[in-house]
């Protein structure tokens, strides 16, 4: 049976879009730097017979209030008031690129805030400032707008570059979309928030179930070091999407969801709410 679209909310921080009964657990979904919460209406729509499914706009992307300051402490700390904001207790959480990150800082805060995660193309750590990589990924992304390019004029060679085999059109559609919408200056600072980023030595500690989702055409979080970082999670489980980039549930949003669907499924003893 088709179910209920999205519905688009906002109060005086935050703007997110959810589905389903307000009752059901929550599962809640995390875009990237060039997302927004509307590139989850896919997952939104599949799992809100279930779930009340969320999808929250970033600090600073959409109708959500910038932070005071761009950093993932920060970001991790809004999620945290997010949560209580929407009541998601013990929800689950599906963070995808630096969504993942603001997941796992948020664990690394409170242990036990979530029932399970799904950390999707993403790492655990970004590096130091003055490394060449770091410095080479974030002019390659800067450097075009500090030459008088916009978001949306870059919105369509940006997605194409982070896209694997074959994307669904409509997904990259929806992509190029998100993108384009993103505030110059909200992406400047959350590109930037990524510098010295590294939990590696908290990967130990996680204790919730968790899935690590890769593609294999990721160029962003090579499917290689996804692997690595799942053998340092207790008990997580890791799948790798074959020709898929950065941009999974876009790409190919029914293989995301049935990788998502068995993962829930799997762990629906401890993700439930029961009588």
């Amino acid at each position: 049976m088709p179910q209920p679209a999205p519905m688009k909310t906002s109060d005086s921080r935050f703007s997110y879009e959810a589905a389903g009964n307000a009752a059901s657990p929550p599962l809640v979904f995390l875009h990237g730097i060039g997302g927004a919460a509307r590139a989850w209406r896919g997952q939104l729509e599949t799992f809100s017979d279930r779930y009340r499914t969320i999808a929250w706009d970033m600090p600073g992307y959409g109708g959500s209030a910038p932070p005071a300051q761009f950093s993932i402490p920060g970001f991790a700390d809004a999620l945290q008031d997010f949560l209580q904001a929407v009541g998601a207790t013990k929800p689950i959480l599906v963070g995808h690129s630096i969504g993942g990150m603001i997941v796992q800082q948020l664990l690394a805060k409170n242990a036990r805030i979530a029932a399970a995660v799904v950390l999707a193309q993403t790492s655990p750590a970004f590096g130091k400032p003055d490394g060449d990589w770091q410095k080479s990924f974030i002019a390659a992304r800067l450097g075009p707008l500090d030459r008088g390019e916009t978001l949306a004029s870059l919105a369509p060679s940006l997605v194409k570059e982070l896209a694997g085999d074959n994307p669904d059109p409509s997904g990259m559609e929806l992509a190029r979309d998100c993108m384009a919408a993103v505030p110059e200056a909200t992406y400047r600072a959350t590109m930037l928030a990524l510098m010295g980023f590294d939990l590696r030595g908290a990967l130990k500690n996680i204790s919730v179930p968790t899935l690590l989702l890769s593609g294999s055409k990721d160029n962003n979080a090579p499917a290689a070091m996804m692997a690595k970082m799942a053998s340092y999670i207790p008990s997580a489980s890791y799948v790798e999407l074959e020709g898929v980039g950065h941009l999974a549930n876009l790409e190919r949003a029914d293989a995301f969801n049935a990788v998502l669907d068995q993962f829930l499924k799997a762990h629906a003893a401890s993700t439930q709410v029961t009588a």
